[in-house]
């Protein structure tokens, strides 16, 4: 199956992965995580991009931004492998390519499907082991929306504000969003969607985005057609 074109809608977020190189580590340790935040920080600036939401694994990042234009999210991708790859290869002795191949990424819905990301993202050090708990993993966003920091790399997505009336309120139902683990079945549709560049969202939504594209927003039915009578 030919690879499709990936999306790029401006003002509507997108989820980005990014892997190392035949699953390699491409975080060693804390200095490694600090530049890559350094190189994002100067990069969305640049761009004036809006971040949401990340999780930096020790072999992929997870991202949940906004560009304000089509060209804003390659642009920053490449912004950052330009500054971090140099870094990392000066820094280990070592040359050639860090990422597997392009980064990923999704478009998604507004509102719920926004946290649900946002649940993704934050909940990722726990499924790969990083962590007991999402709380404790420090570089992640799930610090700044539980109220234990404050990130000013982050803006926070609209139905974040919904959570609750005051910081206190929001902080304190997005701990149990964060402690409600996202069941098996949404995890596994979430990442085919990331890694497969198919939008997250409801049928009008992926009516809405018709319009800015031709290629395929859902995968097609496996299978043999039914045979009609």
């Amino acid at each position: 199956m030919a690879r499709l074109p990936r999306l790029s809608i401006p003002d509507w977020p997108h989820h980005v992965v990014q892997c190392g190189h035949d699953r390699q580590v491409i975080f060693h340790d804390d200095e490694d995580r600090k530049a890559y935040l350094m190189a994002l920080r100067e990069g969305a600036a640049t761009l004036r991009m809006a971040v949401h939401a990340y999780a930096l694994l020790d072999r992929e990042v997870h991202l949940l931004i906004t560009p304000p234009s089509a060209q804003a999210l390659g642009q920053l991708m490449q912004a950052i492998g330009r500054r971090y790859v140099t870094a990392f290869n000066r820094r280990h002795g070592r040359t050639g390519t860090l990422w597997e191949g392009r980064y990923r990424t999704t478009i998604i819905d507004h509102g719920a499907d926004t946290l649900t990301a946002m649940r993704y993202i934050e909940q990722a050090p726990v499924r790969a082991g990083l962590s007991a708990v999402a709380a404790g993993w420090t570089w992640s966003s799930a610090a700044h929306h539980l109220g234990h920091a404050r990130d000013s790399l982050l803006l926070d997505v609209p139905a974040f504000w919904f959570l609750g009336n005051t910081p206190f309120d929001r902080q304190a139902a997005w701990l149990r969003s964060l402690e409600d683990f996202l069941p098996a079945e949404v995890v596994e549709r979430m990442t085919h969607s990331v890694m497969h560049g198919w939008p997250q969202g409801s049928g009008a939504f992926l009516a809405s985005l018709a319009r800015y594209t031709e290629r395929p927003l859902s995968p097609r039915p496996q299978g043999r057609p039914r045979r009609t009578a």
